[in-house]
C-alpha cells in the first residue's frame, strides 16, 4: 500500500513538474517584458514613482488591491485592465493573455520581494 501511494505521489510531482512549471515559466518571461514595455516606466523595480507608498511589494497590494488576499492573480488583472487614478487601463491596450502574463510576472516579483 505504501508503495502504491508513493507511485501515485512521484507520478503527481512528475506531471505538475513536467506540464505546470514551464507554462508559468513561458508566462514569467513574457510578462518581463509586457512590464518592462508598459509598466516599467512608472513601476521600476516595483516601485511607484508617483505615488511611493503604492508599490507593487506584496505588503502594498495587500493593502490597495481589493480582495488581493483571496485572489491575488485576479486582483491584479482587476487593476492592469481597469487602473485607477493615475494608472491608465490596460484593457484596449494588452490582450487578455499579455493581462494575465504581466499579472503572474507582477504576483511573482511581489512574492519573492521585488
Amino acid at each position: 500500500m505504501r508503495i502504491l501511494l508513493f507511485i501515485l505521489l512521484l507520478a503527481i510531482a512528475l506531471f505538475r513538474f513536467t506540464f505546470i512549471l514551464p507554462a508559468l515559466a513561458a508566462e514569467t518571461a513574457n510578462g518581463a517584458k509586457i512590464f518592462n514595455a508598459n509598466c516599467s516606466s512608472c513601476h521600476i523595480g516595483g516601485g511607484n514613482i508617483l505615488i511611493s507608498q503604492k508599490t507593487l511589494t506584496k505588503e502594498a497590494l495587500s493593502k490597495y488591491l481589493e480582495n488581493y488576499d483571496q485572489d491575488s492573480i485576479q486582483a491584479i488583472i482587476y487593476q492592469v485592465q481597469n487602473g485607477k487614478n493615475a494608472m491608465p487601463a490596460f484593457k484596449n491596450k494588452l490582450s487578455n493573455q499579455e493581462i494575465l502574463e504581466v499579472a503572474t510576472y507582477i504576483f511573482q516579483q511581489a512574492e519573492q520581494g521585488w
